[in-house]
């Protein structure tokens, strides 16, 4: 076409090159300014709905505080400056009143010292099993041990020792069994020594034997004592409000409920004084800035969605002033701030009741005098009506919230447990008149076996050394169960009992359901002096909880039982302990609150599936419509200056063509008779 073009006004002496660009363009314009347009409104409703995110966002970060219990639960503590106690942290709902704490003494570790070595790193040639169990010991007033009592809430540890390990080497196991002693090697004038520290507490003391003699310099038992304890394990004691209270630890969480701290010493006589309060102003300060955060985004929404005047009192309507689906989620949020809470169905529904009104342009706003009263007087309706709330009337049920609580419905569910979920437990046969003529010596017969509990076998396990009791039998029994190494790695676990009416064994899984079992196996030729061959034992299988939800079975696993899946209870989740099918039915509540409700619209919006993304989706996908429009316009364009050159160029011929006539003709006239020209 540029050949064609550069022919232009040849022959006529008229710019047409120029004349063809001009009708060109003003063929484009108007086509090209309505595609401006639309870009210019998609990209001006895009930047808008960035906006919109952000007012959300914004909103959302305010009223997140809400849709939790712990801000109606805040506490503060008036704790003095001192150097025997360090507060260490205040959680929600922590145990409130007045308190005098005295520390009498505090916790300490027992530290035992064994092994000879004059190389940390050199094999010992030492081989077998180091078994460390926990419990206390006692003394005598020369602080000379006199006994070990186990302690089975802690499983005993195990730890193979090989011929080529050293001390390094068995320090390094001991610390990668997460038993909380802490291995390290000390060289001592020369002699590098194997140290051992266990957790504080009285009851956490170590108890070591071995398998092999080459292993005797480890041991601390009754039976020989050749390590050497350079620190006694001893529990931390103090008085609170008058009470004697003893600790394992110095760090203490569970004395005053919510409230942790550190005893850093002894003050025998120095009392601490200190009170716990509730910290109403945290939730009130959150509500405020609930109510100011969402005035400010009615602000922007009002802005982006409707029609204001500017500094000239001009009608400025919003980018998204036509749009449908933001228009439509604003809504749905004014909806609900201004309705009723659903769930919650009593007390307080809806924020009028603590005083905060809706104005005419939307706006809220707080009746400081009603506001006040229900802070003071009402607190826990305030609670009721913001934050997400779930509550049953059988005492033997638990509700908790799983990941897809945002999809449960509030309300309330008419629920029945039709089976209340079991441990499944092993029992022996009655042990008579064992224990009445103390002490019964393990090693002087075969009381080996292996136990399966939850389908997981354990190695053979050996009792050992002498016991005066029934009790002291089954605390071993119980730590040396839970300490074995395959049991542990998959966190089956069991209690052992003792009934001292029957005179019998018992062995309980700590899990509930079809799945746990407890089956013992390989019993050596004495265990049936404890009751426990073979043709002793009885066994019970766990079950599973099994009950209904608005009268749709639940699926029950262990002591859990879960919604349909998919129905209006589906995101929450009942624990139930044995003894609620006795209850009968009973109703659970649930309820987002208002923070729930609102937070949960607002991830609806924003997520990557909703309302504003799938719009965002679509204006992007129109731009890139614009885009082909723009390139078929431009292909139209050039067809359409090619037509008006084609015919330009064939007035030019036309032209030229006369042209040339005319000046043949001017010849012919000279040369017809009459017509000559005078010279």
């Amino acid at each position: 076409m540029s050949s064609i073009i550069s022919s232009l006004g040849g022959g006529s002496g008229i710019d047409t090159q120029n004349l063809v660009s001009q009708l060109t363009e003003i063929e484009r314009a108007p086509r090209e300014q309505r595609l401006d347009d639309r870009q210019a409104k998609l990209e001006a409703q895009i930047s808008a709905y960035g906006t919109l995110k952000s007012a959300l966002s914004e909103f959302q970060g305010l009223l997140s505080p809400l849709g939790t219990s712990d801000t109606f639960n805040a506490r503060s503590v008036a704790f003095p400056d001192t150097d025997v106690i360090t507060p260490n942290s205040l959680d929600a709902g922590a145990q409130t009143g007045s308190y005098q704490i005295e520390v009498q003494s505090i916790a300490s570790a027992q530290t035992l010292v064994m092994g000879n070595s004059t190389d940390a790193k050199t094999a010992l040639g030492a081989s077998g099993e180091l078994t460390i169990q926990f419990g206390e010991w006692a003394y005598d007033t020369d602080d000379l041990p006199t006994g070990f009592t186990v302690n089975d809430g802690q499983a005993a540890l195990n730890i193979t020792v090989e011929s080529t390990d050293s001390l390094q080497s068995i320090a390094e196991k001991i610390n990668d069994s997460d038993s909380g002693i802490q291995a390290s090697v000390m060289n001592v004038d020369g002699q590098y020594q194997l140290m051992l520290t266990a957790p504080s507490g009285a009851e956490n003391a170590m108890q070591i034997s071995v398998s092999d003699p080459s292993l005797a310099d480890f041991e601390y038992n009754m039976s020989n004592l050749t390590a050497l304890e350079t620190q006694q394990a001893s529990d931390a004691v103090l008085k609170v409000n008058g009470l004697t209270v003893h600790r394992e630890t110095n760090t203490i969480d569970d004395v005053i409920s919510g409230f942790n701290f550190t005893l850093n010493k002894a003050s025998v006589g120095e009392k601490i004084n200190f009170s716990v309060d509730a910290d109403k102003g945290v939730a009130e300060q959150a509500i405020r800035d609930f109510v100011e955060a969402y005035n400010s985004f009615v602000t922007t929404a009002k802005n982006l969605t409707g029609y204001t005047k500017d500094e000239e009192n001009n009608t400025v309507r919003g980018d998204l002033a036509t749009d449908g689906t933001a228009k439509a989620l604003v809504n749905r949020l004014r909806e609900l701030v201004t309705s009723q809470v659903e769930g919650v169905e009593s007390g307080f529904t809806a924020l009028t009741n603590l005083g905060i009104r809706t104005e005419l342009d939307g706006s809220l706003s707080i009746d400081e005098d009603e506001f006040s009263d229900a802070i003071s007087d009402n607190f826990d309706l305030v609670g009721e009506l913001f934050a997400q709330k779930a509550s049953t009337t059988n005492p033997y049920v638990d509700v908790g919230m799983g990941s897809r609580i945002s999809n449960a419905v509030p309300g309330n569910y008419d629920v029945v447990i039709t089976q209340d979920p079991a441990k499944g437990s092993m029992t022996g046969a009655g042990i008579g008149a064992l224990f009445d003529t103390p002490p019964l010596d393990a090693d002087a017969g075969d009381y080996s076996f292996q136990i399966s509990v939850n389908g997981v076998k354990s190695d053979l396990i050996t009792l050992t050394g002498t016991f005066d009791t029934a009790e002291d039998m089954r605390a071993e029994l119980q730590s040396l169960i839970n300490g074995d190494e395959k049991l542990k790695a998959t966190n089956a676990a069991l209690d052992v009992g003792f009934d001292d009416l029957t005179g019998q064994f018992s062995f309980t899984s700590r899990e509930y359901g079809a799945s746990s079992k407890v089956q013992l196996s390989n019993q050596g030729a004495d265990m049936v002096n404890l009751g426990l061959d073979s043709g002793s034992i009885t066994t019970t299988n766990g079950r599973d909880v099994a009950g209904t939800i608005n009268g749709v079975p639940g699926f029950g696993a262990g002591e859990v039982l879960l919604p349909e899946l998919g129905s209006d209870a589906y995101g929450l989740n009942l624990s139930i302990r044995p003894g609620a099918a006795a209850e009968g039915a009973f109703t659970l509540n649930f309820s987002h609150g208002l923070g729930g409700t609102l937070n949960n619209l607002i991830d609806s919006f924003l997520s990557k599936t909703g309302s504003i993304a799938n719009r965002e989706d679509n204006m992007t996908s129109q731009l890139e419509g614009i885009s082909d429009d723009r390139e078929k316009l431009d292909r139209r364009m050039e067809q359409y200056e090619a037509r008006l050159s084609a015919q330009f160029l064939a007035m030019e011929k036309i032209v030229t063509s006369m042209q040339n006539t005319g000046d043949s003709l001017d010849g012919i006239l000279d040369r017809l008779p009459f017509t000559a020209k005078n010279n």
